[in-house]
């Protein structure tokens, strides 16, 4: 393709980026106002029923939030009354509209909550013009868009959106997108206005079939552990929350009702990051087989390599200690969070100020 054409493919690209990160802002907004609006209506049924004298709140078991459950092979642990669900209860406020509290099964139910069905279709937006910024991409540098940092990060972006809205289908995850989609921002900005790169040719290193296999798995699973990081931060804040209901505290974070409990958090979590640990381990173990390729030996302790082995590990860790039944509740959301630090770090730190083999970022 001639230059010109690349270039001008280059500038669609960050136009349609640009777009899609304005939809995204406008569905973050729009998933904030769901929470808002919700939490607020389900303080106004709470009063009402308080001033008839039935139960102020909808009721959490005695002990909620507590990280003492029936344990079960495999590490999971059976909802006991110690961290049981916030069922759900569809209710009227005065102005009208069911409102419903969390689903432990994630489940939707029957109720209609406009703006979170207005920032889903946003989202779905969104992701359509993202999903063209990528495309254009591609077609302006010849090749797959995930070449540099600027391109892994675009593409990671929306990716992570991609499988949000898939898991959607299924799952009532609604919840989630304030904090899904609002990392898909910090990432678009971050590519836009700290990695960016102009569209070029690879390096000789990289032009090879195991580009495509190699990088569009890291990049599937990097989207799955960005997912289970806003779960497990969620998580954090259902328990402590849960914990102080439970004590007879008031309940601050009235939004949190239609949150699944923290167990519910961190099984779904934790299934999520079994599937990406699956996706990490053929990254490594393909990285490895394309390092002989192109080098000549499978492992060289390259800066790159050490913290990819270093995510695997760390992950490897939270499966193994929580499948153990020692390292649940709490304990697991923190080091699936460590997990996911591990990756920034290795995306951003490692790739601009270690000098190595794999020194692609394009800066």
């Amino acid at each position: 393709m001639p230059f010109g054409i690349n270039e001008t493919m280059g500038q669609y690209s960050e136009l349609f980026m640009l777009l899609a990160a304005c939809t995204y802002t406008v569905a973050f907004i729009a998933f904030a106002w769901d929470l808002a609006k919700s939490s607020k209506a389900l303080r106004a049924i709470d009063l009402k029923a308080a001033q008839a004298g039935e139960a102020a709140k909808v009721p959490v078991a005695a002990g909620a939030g507590a990280e003492s459950a029936t344990p079960r092979p495999g590490g999971e642990r059976l909802a006991g009354p110690a961290d049981r669900a916030e069922r759900p209860s569809s209710s009227m406020a005065a102005g009208g509209g069911g409102v419903i509290t969390a689903d432990a099964d994630m489940k939707y139910a029957a109720e209609r909550r406009a703006p979170a069905r207005v920032a889903v279709a946003l989202t779905i937006l969104g992701a359509l013009i993202h999903g063209a910024g990528v495309v254009t991409r591609a077609l302006g540098a010849g090749r797959v868009p995930w070449g540099n940092m600027y391109e892994f990060l675009t593409t990671g972006a929306f990716v992570a959106v991609a499988v949000f809205l898939l898991v959607l289908v299924r799952r009532d995850l609604r919840f989630l997108g304030t904090f899904v989609v609002g990392l898909v921002i910090i990432m678009l900005v971050a590519a836009s206005v700290a990695y960016w790169t102009p569209v070029g040719h690879l390096v000789p290193a990289l032009q090879s079939y195991w580009l495509i296999i190699h990088v569009s798995i890291a990049v599937l699973s990097s989207a799955l552990f960005t997912l289970t990081f806003a779960m497990s931060a969620l998580q954090l804040v259902q328990s402590r929350r849960q914990k102080t209901v439970a004590a007879g505290g008031a309940d601050k974070l009235g939004f949190m009702r239609l949150v699944p409990s923290a167990l519910s958090l961190e099984n779904l979590s934790y299934r999520i990051n079994a599937i990406a640990f699956i996706g990490w381990t053929f990254t490594l173990m393909f990285g490895a087989i394309w390092a002989e390729k192109a080098w000549g030996r499978f492992w060289g302790w390259d800066t790159k390599e050490v913290w990819t082995f270093v995510i695997w590990v760390v992950y490897a860790g939270y499966l193994h200690a929580r499948a153990t039944r020692g390292w649940t509740g709490n304990r697991a959301a923190w080091l699936s969070i460590v997990g996911y630090l591990c990756v920034i770090f290795n995306f951003t730190i490692v790739n601009q100020f270690f000098n190595g083999l794999h020194s692609y970022s394009g800066l």
